[in-house]
């Protein structure tokens, strides 16, 4: 078994697809526990534009894991500042004093409160800010309420550090991030039209602007920020999205976020609102 320790990252020079690694404890070494590294697959996001180093905010109580993951940060392609907090009361802290953060990756299980409810108050005083989740496994109903509070991706703490970097690089070219296992598992109780390797948004009755809407509705955009995006009326934006649902046959946004990764659906590039 191989042992994670902190200190400068090299960049990875393997291909997508290639072994990755996965921060998770190793019981058994007291307070200053260990980590594992397990080996896994891994799906590259595209490569973020060159520009200003990224700042992310990692929240997490347990140091080890800040300094792993400040070690998986490190191999962004984009440089990357990683700033820390043990907890929500000091995150809020660290984003009083820095205004231009980019990216929260927020533990649930945070010892000074119910995670879902820092999520809340994250997105409430910083919605320009996405905020990505952390957590001990993959339960579908997580996944949801998180998703459902505006959280951009659900990574398991027992992610490969390969996923870890192609979630992120997603979540920054405008995507979000879902666990491939949440995707299997999710609409496989329910009916989906097409097939996931050849479906696309003309196969499922969708125009040219639902799944332009579409494509902003998978960043987490409200109706007025899509609105916004395309040039439309927002009551436009709103029947848009129902006929969306009803094309994916699902009953909220989240679930058609998840439907479309499911289907692979080719969208549009990301607008801008």
């Amino acid at each position: 078994m191989l042992v994670l320790k902190h200190k400068p990252s090299v960049a990875s020079n393997r291909s997508p697809r290639e072994t990755g690694e996965s921060i998770a404890p190793i019981e058994g070494h007291g307070p200053e526990k260990q980590f594992k590294l397990v080996l896994g697959q891994a799906e590259r996001a595209q490569r973020a534009p060159a520009g200003p180093a990224l700042k992310i905010l990692v929240i997490d109580d347990h140091v080890l894991i800040r300094h792993a993951l400040r070690g998986v940060l490190a191999q962004l392609k984009r440089e990357a500042v990683t700033l820390e907090a043990s907890d929500c009361g000091e995150a809020m802290r660290v984003l009083e004093q820095n205004s231009d953060v980019d990216l929260i990756l927020l533990d649930l299980t945070a010892p000074d409160g119910d995670g879902f409810s820092a999520l809340a108050t994250l997105r409430e005083r910083r919605p320009t800010t996405d905020v990505v989740c952390l957590a001990e496994s993959s339960d579908m109903g997580e996944v949801m309420r998180a998703l459902e509070l505006g959280a951009v991706g659900y990574i398991p703490k027992s992610t490969p550090c390969e996923v870890i970097l192609s979630a992120i690089e997603l979540v920054f070219s405008g995507g979000i991030y879902i666990p491939s296992d949440v995707l299997r598992h999710e609409t496989g109780s329910k009916e989906t039209a097409g097939d996931a390797s050849e479906a696309c948004p003309l196969q499922l009755g969708l125009t040219q602007r639902q799944t332009e809407v579409l494509a902003v509705l998978r960043q987490g955009k409200s109706n007025k920020a899509i609105a916004r995006a395309l040039g439309l009326a927002e009551p436009t934006v709103k029947n848009h999205v129902t006929a969306i649902l009803k094309a994916l046959k699902v009953a909220s946004r989240t679930e058609a976020v998840i439907a479309a990764e499911k289907l692979r659906l080719k969208l549009p590039v990301q607008f801008t609102p």
